[in-house]
């Protein structure tokens, strides 16, 4: 395809912070990718090259943040030659892209959900997409509906399900006043602690247990939306060890 003006929407959800969304490229040194890097949305594109090389035309730009918590997110790209509008859950962005031209020549197959391996360093460092995808619209094509009853020819469908299966952590709500005690594990000379937490709020404390035998506690907590620990022990000279990320 070489075209001047192009729309592209859908609605994903995952728990993943890294995954190709779709790609597209051509031989002239034309692509566009969307993909979540760290849980940010960045889209890369690029409208060519001339023979000598000389135009630099790669354009990159990131939007929102913490978009790996498995709630929907809409994206819309509207292009008009170079002047795109990058729409995320509402929130638009303008920009224009680098470079000289003004079509995207496509000559390969457009992927969603992850890049076809193409021997280029880019293409075997980068994941595919693991969540769920609706509502993809590719230029008024309805690619959703069109792969669902086959009619992408020709397509290379892999293991897809047409249903949204739903992750299996079982998340924890606390409010102000509430907590969750555990019992501790005596005669233990390792102690160690993983979750994953969200809020809004800046200060919090996430964690606290003391150590037997009097030998001191950890606490770890939100101070000033900073995540601190603090590990105080009774039996050494330095006694206070305060670690803030």
């Amino acid at each position: 395809m070489k075209t001047l003006k192009d729309v592209i929407s859908l609605k994903f959800k995952t728990s993943e912070s890294e995954g190709v969304i779709f790609h597209g490229e051509g031989q002239q040194g034309d692509y566009i990718t969307l993909e979540l890097k760290k849980a940010k949305l960045v889209l890369n594109l690029n409208l060519g090259i001339n023979q000598l090389g000389s135009i630099f035309g790669h354009t990159s730009v990131t939007t929102g943040s913490l978009l790996d918590d498995h709630h929907w997110h809409s994206v819309i790209i509207e292009r008009h030659g170079r002047n795109i509008n990058l729409t995320l859950d509402r929130h638009m962005q303008h920009f224009r892209t680098n470079g000289e031209f003004d079509y995207l020549d496509l000559d390969y197959e457009i992927t969603f959900g992850g890049m076809p391996f193409s021997g280029k360093p880019s293409s075997n460092s980068r994941k595919n997409f693991k969540g769920c995808m609706e509502t993809i619209n590719y230029n008024g094509n309805n690619i959703t509906d069109l792969a669902k009853r086959k009619k992408l020819e020709p397509s290379n469908v892999g293991n897809l399900s047409f249903s949204c299966v739903e992750p299996h952590t079982v998340p924890v709500f606390f409010n102000a006043t509430s907590f969750l005690e555990v019992p501790g594990r005596p005669s233990q000379d390792l102690f160690s602690v993983s979750f994953l937490f969200r809020t809004w709020n800046p200060n919090g404390l996430l964690l606290f247990s003391n150590f037997a035998d009097d030998l001191g506690n950890v606490e770890i907590d939100i101070n000033e939306g900073k995540v601190s620990v603090h590990i105080n022990v009774t039996q050494v000279k330095k006694n206070r060890i305060d670690i803030s990320s």
